[in-house]
């Protein structure tokens, strides 16, 4: 009887768990934190780099808009000088995020992040566009979701935490999600603040407290030398004086 109770009890506990599971990995948030480095780090990434405060994110996510495609959303808005619902409005009609840039008489070079050194996935592609064209041919380029994805996040993570963009694309090269991403880069730029902290007090300590400079025992003056009578020899440079007549 005892094993029966426990066992209704852990069925609906298994079931809870297994829906918790699914829904991480269809919003792709599975295995992120929920905490300051995870989601809710990236949320406030999003609120602070955008100036929007942290309710209007949460109504988009409500709309069942995936994490990093929060940030399009008020890139677009600002671009466009819109309201983030005239886009939202727009994607939640099914629009492509290209179709939507167009709508506000926008194009794809607004997406385009310079950068040294792109190879390979997952920018390869998407900087092929702006290399294959010249810069006035920009307006003509199409670009996929995942590429705009791609973009926006890379500006909107370098941007906010002061990174070079080629830090950010190494980043996402070895990271599955820019939620990591963010996380990452905001953990490196915090070392680097530390560091440039204690490089700061190393020098002020330096400077407060000046190491002296031992003398060379070469140069030490040496103690004059009594002779044999016991007169001590003159200083050099001076003579020994002579008496009045």
């Amino acid at each position: 009887m005892q094993k029966t109770v426990i066992s209704l009890i852990s069925f609906p506990l298994l079931l809870g768990f297994l829906a918790a599971g699914r829904a991480a990995r269809a919003d792709g948030t599975a295995g992120v934190s929920s905490g300051a480095g995870g989601v809710q780090g990236f949320y406030f990434a999003i609120g602070e780099h955008f100036k929007v405060p942290e309710k209007e994110i949460l109504v988009i996510k409500k709309k069942h808009i995936p994490d990093e495609e929060i940030p399009i959303v008020f890139y677009l808005a600002r671009r466009a000088t819109v309201a983030p619902d005239a886009v939202l409005k727009l994607r939640l009609e099914g629009k492509s995020w290209m179709a939507i840039t167009a709508h506000f008489r926008l194009s794809a070079e607004i997406f385009y992040v310079p950068a040294i050194h792109v190879d390979g996935p997952p920018y390869g592609h998407a900087y092929g566009h702006f290399k294959k064209k010249k810069r006035e041919e920009w307006r003509t380029i199409e670009l996929a979701d995942a590429e705009i994805i791609n973009l926006v996040n890379l500006k909107f993570i370098s941007e906010h935490h002061g990174m070079p963009p080629d830090e950010i694309i190494k980043l996402r090269q070895k990271e599955e999600s820019f939620i990591k991403v963010n996380a990452q880069a905001k953990e490196l730029k915090a070392k680097e603040k530390n560091f440039k902290g204690d490089e700061k007090n190393a020098k002020g300590e330096e400077k407060n407290h000046p190491i002296k400079e031992k003398s060379d025992p070469s140069e030490r003056k040496k103690a004059p030398q009594q002779d044999k009578s016991g007169a001590f020899p003159p200083e050099k440079g001076k003579g020994l004086g002579k008496g009045k007549k």
